[in-house]
């Protein structure tokens, strides 16, 4: 089997970001995005799901965190898509729910081609550190709409940093469940013969 993997870059107005992502890799990342929970969450989404990220985002912070973490999953959902490339073999479908403390996760995908995302639930508080809560769903809807994932989340908790940790594990446990090559199968998971919408 070929390397899954990527290398994506994307320089706008907002943000200069730079992403390598190997799929079948072993959980090390090496992430810079100048918020720092967010490296924490892209560092737990590596860890939990498997994956080797490399990934480095200059962005216009002095205005807030939403053109980095918006732009940073548009690049990473563009280099799981190319990575992942037909999706010949893998398993396509996905489930899991991950607690942490109080709060519990749950992530549900079908890595189909069609980008659809939904969500269920709120996060306690506004903002962790320099973090807004909310990007944590924009951040998993981008990466749907990017990686032509089918994808619902829901979350419940009582502290947002525990929220919305639960959440990049429950999503990161999906998507190496879902992503991973099933041996039994010969070619894509549809009866379409494809998965590109």
């Amino acid at each position: 089997m070929s390397e899954r993997a990527a290398t994506v870059t994307r320089e706008t107005g907002e943000t200069d970001i730079e992403c390598r992502l190997t799929v079948d890799g072993s959980g090390t990342a090496d992430v810079e995005t100048g918020i720092g929970f967010f490296d924490h969450m892209l560092t737990a989404l590596a860890k939990h799901g498997l994956f080797d990220l490399e990934l480095t985002c200059d962005g216009d912070l002095e205005v807030d965190d939403h053109h980095t973490v918006e732009d940073v999953a548009i690049v990473l959902g563009v280099a799981l898509d190319e990575a992942l490339g037909d999706r010949s073999g893998i398993v396509r479908y996905a489930d899991r729910r991950v607690p942490l403390d109080e709060a519990v996760a749950g992530a549900v995908v079908d890595v189909s081609g069609r980008p659809r995302f939904y969500f269920d639930g709120s996060f306690s508080q506004d903002s962790i550190g320099g973090f807004t809560s909310d990007m944590a769903r924009h951040f998993a809807e981008s990466l749907a709409m990017n990686a032509g994932l089918t994808l619902h989340l829901e979350v419940d908790g009582e502290n947002a940093h525990h929220e919305a940790e639960a959440l990049f594990k429950a999503l990161a446990r999906t998507l190496d469940d879902a992503t991973r090559i099933d041996e039994r199968r010969e070619g894509t998971p549809s009866t379409k013969g494809t998965l590109d919408g």
